[in-house]
């Protein structure tokens, strides 16, 4: 079972005073996260953008352990960018880039984008967000990875998702209840609703893949020329 996301720094947990967060999440997830990016991105290199990167952990773990590609966090919210800058300057990697705040709802991201950001992607990660968020969020998400992958780019997509309408998991189905009585706007999304938003940015489901607690990620990447 995904775990319910709050504004990170407003769950109880001691802030550092720098301003660095901790997700409990990253530490039973990174790993089997890390492993599924590194095998699809293993030997290539270029820019790779983390739409919605919270505390800041998996962006500097994933920079650690796949140093040929620059990464790029972004988030929206205040606290969670300076939690961001803290945790890259104690990294100190050359390869994690100044977090850009983007709102994922508008297609186009960020000014950034267009000028002083990243250049054309090779991948964007998004981890525990399009539950947890309206769906025009999910919109502008796929809209935007169709607008900045380059041709042999992929979205990975994180999280704990429906399969054919139907949850994976009984503890699936009892968060969705719960997210959508906190907000009728937010629950966990049906794969096949996610590939017709791909399926306008120009993007195709590549695979599916289990991860532990009942999550899934799934890949999307551009259509094979036949």
């Amino acid at each position: 079972m995904a775990e319910y996301v709050v504004e990170f720094g407003k769950d109880g947990r001691p802030v550092e005073p720098d301003g660095r967060l901790d997700a409990p999440a990253f530490h039973r997830n990174h790993q089997a996260i890390r492993a599924v990016l590194q095998r699809f991105l293993a030997g290539k290199s270029g820019d790779a953008m983390e739409a919605g990167s919270g505390t800041g952990q998996h962006v500097v773990d994933f920079a650690r352990h796949i140093p040929d590609i620059t990464w790029w966090p972004s988030d929206l919210n205040d606290q969670h960018l300076k939690s961001i800058v803290a945790w890259r300057a104690q990294a100190q990697l050359s390869n994690i880039r100044l977090p850009l705040r983007i709102d994922l709802s508008d297609p186009a991201w960020c000014p950034e984008m267009q000028d002083g950001g990243p250049g054309e992607l090779l991948a964007v990660f998004c981890a525990n967000v399009v539950h947890i968020a309206p769906w025009r969020v999910a919109e502008g998400l796929f809209a935007g990875a169709g607008r900045y992958l380059r041709a042999d780019g992929q979205l990975f997509l994180y999280g704990p998702f429906k399969r054919d309408g139907k949850h994976t998991a009984i503890s699936n189905a009892v968060f969705d209840t719960s997210l959508r009585e906190g907000n009728p706007e937010w629950g966990v999304r049906d794969i096949e609703a996610l590939e017709r938003l791909a399926t306008a940015a120009g993007l195709v489901l590549v695979e599916i893949v289990e991860m532990p607690s009942n999550n899934l990620t799934l890949v999307f990447g551009r259509p094979k020329a036949t």
